[in-house]
């Protein structure tokens, strides 16, 4: 799966040379980040506008359209993470109203599928790590700081200052023992 400032997506297969799908065109919003859930049959897409979509991967049309898009944020969504089966998503970026980090249903209408937005990183959140064990959403904002969030409780947990500068990365060890974090500087 690729994408480009141009906000194009497309998808490739390692024994071809052409693309299978281009699930958008260039001329979008550029992409800021791609997944493809656990079991590899959807895949999301967040870009510079603050949009979230999400396709079903194993299309036989060339340009399919999403089953899911909607504006998970005001101003740029900068990247997310499917939680559980997919039906729960979380996603980071930077809104108006500091609801930087949010948790989404894909079950329901667009309209209601907010189920909490948690309000923090002044600047806005610049990535997620979500850790399937514990439970919890890690993110990393603008300013330096790190946030922990118990998504079963809805709560933040924990807040520090990693960086003097924009968190870019974060990774965790399979076993979650350890947090480790990129920054811009």
């Amino acid at each position: 799966l690729t994408g480009a400032q141009d906000g194009s997506v497309r998808m490739f297969e390692w024994t071809r040379p052409q693309q299978l799908v281009c699930f958008r065109q260039a001329g979008n919003a550029r992409v800021t980040r791609m997944y493809f859930n656990s079991q590899g049959n959807k895949c999301g897409v967040a870009d510079g506008e603050g949009f979230l979509s999400i396709w079903q991967v194993n299309q036989t049309t060339s340009n399919p359209k999403p089953y899911l898009s909607w504006q998970c944020h005001s101003k740029t969504t900068s990247d997310f993470a499917f939680i559980t089966s997919s039906s729960l998503v979380a996603t980071s970026g930077q809104s108006n109203d500091n609801r930087n980090v949010c948790l989404w249903d894909t079950l329901v209408s667009s309209g209601n599928s907010l189920i909490h937005a948690f309000t923090c990183h002044d600047h806005g959140a610049t990535v997620l790590q979500y850790a399937p064990k514990h439970q919890l959403l890690i993110s990393g904002g603008r300013k330096g700081y790190i946030c922990i969030f118990d998504i079963r409780q809805r709560q933040i947990l924990f807040t520090f200052q990693a960086h003097e500068s924009a968190v870019k990365a974060l990774a965790l060890d399979p076993s979650e023992d350890y947090l480790v974090t990129g920054s811009a500087e």
